[in-house]
């Protein structure tokens, strides 16, 4: 079960939630975890993957920063499963997360938003767990799925400037999959031309082809390792900043 917090002047109140991530059934391993401020609860629009708003909100707002899981930005968007091991304050199931930034503290391998935080409690143990600061817990990855985005999902940032310079970044990726590489097919030369990583999951190039666009990534994951995926509707030749786009690529 998924839960949410409300925080206010005088602590967080629990509030239950349907599901929203299902998990698999790998080993846990053992960790320890804290919180960031957040006058609301959720994530930071400023986190290391490049997710702007879009990284408050996902997933309800149950975010993490993370520290060697970030994997130079191949972690982004990856999602886990988090317990706290203390049976007094934790609950079975834990928080499901999603990883939107880098960070480390104290030995930690999560920094998570206080509403995360607050799900790994129990009902109305939650302030017991935030007097804690630090708590140990054990993780496991778990497949990414979010209602009605079954598909790679990307979106044009905002800093892009059509038509000399193009970036994107990816919002969705579904399953237990990370992106290693996105390439854009360049029609002229017949091959296909490779996105910089530019940080976290925003991918970049200037002066990029006229026309539609062709996108592939390499995924590596639960499809598994170093498969390339062709999206047959890329971006449309007069592709806009800001906008998101689906792909036709499954994951699953």
């Amino acid at each position: 079960m998924e839960l949410s917090v409300k925080c206010g002047l005088f602590g967080c109140l629990l509030v239950v939630l349907v599901p929203a991530l299902c998990y698999s059934q790998d080993t846990f391993v053992a960790s320890r975890a804290t919180y960031y401020g957040s006058p609301d609860c959720y994530g930071t629009p400023s986190g290391a993957c490049g997710f702007g708003e879009f990284g408050r909100t996902v997933n309800n707002g149950n975010v993490a920063a993370v520290s060697y899981l970030f994997r130079n930005g191949s972690g982004c968007g990856a999602c886990y499963q988090v317990r706290c091991t203390n049976p007094t304050y934790c609950s079975e199931n834990g928080a499901y997360v999603v990883v939107t930034d880098h960070g480390e503290g104290d030995y930690t391998d999560f920094i998570m938003s206080p509403r995360a935080y607050a799900n790994l409690a129990h009902p109305n143990t939650a302030l017991e767990l935030f007097s804690n600061g630090v708590v140990d817990v054990e993780f496991r990855r778990v497949s990414c799925r979010y209602p009605n985005y079954n598909t790679v999902k990307f979106k044009v940032h905002e800093h892009s400037r059509y038509p000399d310079y193009l970036a994107i970044v990816l919002i969705y990726v579904s399953g237990k999959n990370d992106i290693s590489a996105v390439e854009v097919w360049q029609e002229d030369c017949k091959e296909w031309k490779g996105m910089r990583r530019a940080h976290g999951a925003v991918w970049d190039m200037a002066n990029p082809p006229k026309g539609d666009l062709k996108l592939r990534f390499q995924v590596s994951g639960s499809v598994g390792y170093g498969r390339w995926v062709v999206a047959s509707n890329g971006l449309p030749s007069y592709w806009r900043a800001g906008v998101a786009y689906d792909t036709d690529i499954h994951l699953f």
